[in-house]
């Protein structure tokens, strides 16, 4: 008898251990489903193809920059400058006459700041031991001033239409900005986790003394991927640019922290080591479609700020409870 209730005790141990692996793997995924039924359930418009259509099209800049901030915080860090960088890279794609001949030169000044921006960002904080944040504060604040003085305050010109098709445009009701997220996802995926690289990125931000004793270049590590979050992040501020029409020294503002909200929330840990891409996908996910909500469902847009709280703190509760 006793055998029995024995075996009947460990069935349960083991069905709620297996249930809890099952949560804390796709417990994320699982709540974005939920959020889009209940979200779909309480307003029929939700789902309708020209709202899912406009979601994708909110969603591309914001996943392309995730994807930057999730090398970053693997490795310790934070980004706080993509936002400046998004913005000086829309400058730059109006600071010409919107010919189509401006838009490789325009792309190729827009990467130039954003990989240089990261590699400053990576020096200060490998080279000089300056705080994550303190360095990318301070890059963002100087992309800032240098933008303001570009511009006089008011930045003026045109997109060129090819912006405007990758940032505004649908190819069979697909966006074509989510193309380029998702091309973007499937390489530095692939990177990430089956190349020699992504694995020094998470022994590196799993431990960095352990990755120096056993040879591995931390701090060359760590700037590279600066690097990648700076050069993503003028990549987002041109398709933004493209999306938005008009530009000005704002374009982006906010990114910096839903970048982060939408990392941590998909599960990448900011003590390092921890996390996928595809993770902080479903977090930016998350965020857009609380924010599309908010507005279906007549609520007040300053809601979204509230709610941008709220998962703040609940995403950092969830972290803490899983680091403990």
């Amino acid at each position: 008898m006793q055998q029995a209730v024995n075996a009947d005790m460990s069935t349960v141990n083991e069905k709620s251990r297996v249930l809890k692996q099952i949560g804390a793997r796709y417990g994320i995924h699982l709540a974005l489903v939920a959020l889009i039924l209940v979200s779909g359930i309480v307003s029929p418009a939700f789902l309708s193809g020209n709202n899912i259509s406009n979601m994708l099209l909110q969603a591309a800049p914001l996943g392309i920059v995730v994807i930057g901030q999730a090398f970053v915080i693997l490795v310790r860090g934070l980004d706080l400058s993509v936002a400046s960088i998004m913005a000086t890279a829309a400058v730059v794609a109006t600071a010409f006459n919107g010919q189509p001949g401006d838009v490789v030169p325009i792309i190729l000044i827009a990467l130039a700041i954003g990989l240089g921006t990261g590699l400053v960002n990576g020096l200060l904080v490998t080279k000089r031991d300056v705080s994550p944040f303190l360095a990318t504060l301070a890059t963002m604040i100087v992309l800032q001033g240098f933008r303001f003085a570009y511009t006089q305050g008011a930045p003026s010109g045109n997109v060129p239409h090819f912006f405007r098709i990758i940032g505004a445009e649908t190819f069979y009701g697909l966006p074509y900005n989510v193309v380029i997220l998702a091309v973007l996802a499937a390489v530095f995926s692939i990177v990430l986790h089956k190349s020699a690289f992504g694995r020094q990125v998470y022994i590196t931000g799993g431990n960095p003394r352990v990755a120096r004793l056993v040879g591995m270049n931390a701090d060359r590590v760590t700037m590279i991927c600066y690097v990648i979050s700076g050069g993503l992040a003028a990549i987002a501020g041109l398709v933004l640019s493209g999306f938005v029409g008009i530009v000005d020294n704002w374009v982006g503002r906010g990114f910096e922290l839903d970048s982060i909200v939408a990392a941590v929330m998909g599960g990448i840990a900011l003590s390092g080591g921890r996390g996928s891409i595809l993770g902080g996908l479903v977090g930016a996910a998350i965020l857009i479609v609380v924010f599309n909500a908010v507005l279906l469902f007549g609520m007040p847009v300053q809601f979204q700020i509230i709610i941008k709280g709220i998962v703040i703190v609940i995403a950092a509760a969830f972290y803490v409870k899983r680091g403990a």
